[in-house]
């Protein structure tokens, strides 16, 4: 899953990017709130969410922070902080008990609304505002360089394993060379793209976003697997769906629009 995700980013990196530049920023805003409602529909496909009841309960978790926090153009740290800590809780107890698999139902279905749904606004939170588009941009590419380092030193050193029950292909060397490539990538890239952040800063936030996609992409692994399901989707045929693509960008995006307002 994490060469296919390489592969994918560099692939489409040209394509995102062009995404990110160009558009307006109200048109940014809206593509967002059509990926999170992608995003929406896959968590009710994982969970079973399929009469009218739960759908009207995803929407209302889901949709309604997310519209709200779209047209308001303003997040809230502590809504944000308490569903990633939500999401770390449920892969700590997959990490340590495992799944079986039969994670259907409402608990479920609302979590994975509320981490969708109040997540997914900070890619445009992000890019919105004042020298955001450096911003977002930075972070696609610290991102890229965590997976690309995590991808190629697990497979050439990896011994360890990071979260079997998890994830069984990560590994501790794996988790290392990714946030050392993102380090590296950050030096390399900061005067460019974050030329206000000291080097001390600009370290230490790509140091974070790497642990925060290697976080995003256990949670969303750690959810797939109590749900039963072995991918979020079908909308990048043969990889996959969106929250696929992305669960090592939303903790990412989040730190990234917090740490550079401090």
């Amino acid at each position: 899953m994490l060469r296919t995700r390489v592969l994918t980013a560099l692939v489409a990196l040209p394509a995102v990017l062009v995404l990110v530049v160009l558009p307006s920023d109200w048109l940014f805003t809206v593509l967002i709130g059509g990926l999170g409602a992608v995003g929406l529909s896959e968590i009710g496909l994982m969970t079973g969410a399929r009469r009218p009841g739960p759908i009207l309960i995803l929407l209302a978790a889901g949709g309604a922070p997310m519209a709200l926090m779209l047209y308001r153009e303003r997040g809230s740290w502590i809504a944000a902080a308490a569903v990633l800590a939500a999401m770390l809780a449920l892969t700590a107890m997959v990490a340590i008990s495992g799944a079986d698999g039969d994670g259907e139902g409402l608990p479920l279905t609302i979590l994975g609304a509320l981490y969708v749904g109040i997540t997914f606004p900070y890619f445009a939170l992000l890019r919105n505002r004042e020298d955001g588009i450096r911003s977002l941009i930075l972070m696609l590419l610290l991102v890229i360089a965590s997976d690309t380092g995590a991808y190629f030193a697990g497979r050439s050193l990896g011994r360890i394993k990071l979260a079997r029950k998890v994830s069984p292909n990560k590994t501790v060397e794996g988790a290392l060379g990714g946030l050392m490539l993102a380090v590296a990538a950050g030096w390399l890239l900061g005067g460019w793209l974050a030329p206000s952040w000291p080097l001390k800063t600009l370290l230490v936030a790509s140091a974070a976003i790497g642990a925060a996609a290697q976080l995003g992409d256990l949670a969303n692994s750690a959810y797939k697997r109590v749900a039963g399901v072995k991918d979020s989707g079908w909308i990048f045929p043969g990889h996959g769906g969106l929250l696929d693509r992305a669960s090592s960008l939303v903790f990412a995006a989040v730190f990234t629009y917090y740490y550079s307002t401090w």
